[in-house]
């Protein structure tokens, strides 16, 4: 493993150390062998020639999973998008090459097939490949196309999961994507209209009994509300907004399918923004960490 140099390296590594002694001191100072965090070890040390298709999180660098950090810090290169937090790319070591192909609306910097062949290229010159994302690599992410690359280039790759947005945006407002009484169900959507056909199926959408989650639809809120309506949801079916989640910019919005377009027209919020709709969104006005958060995000509107 490379030298732990960078101040926040070495206190994420400082404070994984506390947590093991704490484990061991709590279960009388037995040196048990399974308390023993896997930091290292030749089984799962970062493999040249391998690509690691890496979940960043949402950006706050104590939500990195432990294997995502360790990778990070042995992994020649890193490949990264737009949405990963400066927090987490402070834990790759000054030695490693950084390759930015970050995305944004209306405008890729690098297109998606050169990246599937850039992440080929390094791993046939020998080196350790980390390809790293915002929240989870599986969540709409590519995650499909550059494993396709990758399988057609006969490069071995491993996934490695992240807490992916709606999770996050769930925990900093204090509030559950499931409950017994209020939703049953939990849905992912995307709300970028990608196909010919890109109209969702609004009345496939619009049951009581489950949380939706829009990703990638700050700019289609309008749109969200009154399909939802349309489709059969009442004027006052909760929806929320929260923007930066786990971050110190965090951002949010509660309203209604019927009043959320002019909240946000009036209290603008910034990209990355996740939209919940479904009744768990009710307890946020009750909710002990939401209350806490309104007070740590000063720039939150609710």
């Amino acid at each position: 493993m490379r030298a732990l140099s960078n101040p926040l390296l070495m206190k994420w590594f400082n404070a994984v150390v506390r947590l093991s002694s704490a484990l061991r001191s709590s279960l009388g100072g037995r040196q048990n062998a399974e308390l023993r965090l896997p930091l290292k070890g030749r089984r799962d040390h970062c493999r040249a020639g391998h690509v690691y298709l890496v979940g960043a999180g949402s950006g706050d660098a104590e939500l990195l999973t432990l294997k995502a950090a360790r990778l990070l810090m042995q992994a020649d290169a890193v490949v990264y998008d737009r949405l990963v937090g400066d927090e987490v790319l402070a834990l790759i070591p000054s030695g490693s090459e950084r390759y930015y192909v970050g995305k944004a609306r209306g405008h890729h910097s690098v297109p998606q097939a050169e990246i599937g062949a850039l992440m080929v290229k390094l791993a046939r010159e020998g080196k350790s490949v980390v390809r790293l994302k915002g929240g989870d690599p599986a969540v709409f992410a590519r995650m499909g196309e550059e494993l396709d690359a990758l399988a057609a280039a006969a490069v071995p790759a491993t996934i490695v999961p992240g807490i992916t947005a709606a999770s996050a945006a769930a925990a900093c407002m204090g509030i559950p994507l499931t409950d017994r009484g209020h939703a049953q169900q939990l849905r992912f959507v995307t709300a970028q209209l990608c196909r010919e056909d890109g109209t969702p199926d609004w009345a496939a959408l619009a049951r009581k009994e489950e949380t939706l989650v829009f990703y990638m639809g700050l700019s289609k809120v309008t749109a969200i509300c009154q399909g939802l309506r349309q489709a059969g949801l009442p004027d006052e079916w909760p929806i929320m907004l929260v923007a930066n989640a786990s971050q110190p910019e965090q951002q949010s919005l509660v309203g209604s399918l019927a009043d959320m377009p002019e909240k946000l027209a009036a209290h603008p919020l910034p990209s990355p923004c996740l939209i919940v709709v479904g009744s768990v969104v009710q307890r946020v006005s009750t909710s002990p960490v939401a209350l806490a958060a309104a007070c740590n995000f000063s720039k939150g509107a609710s």
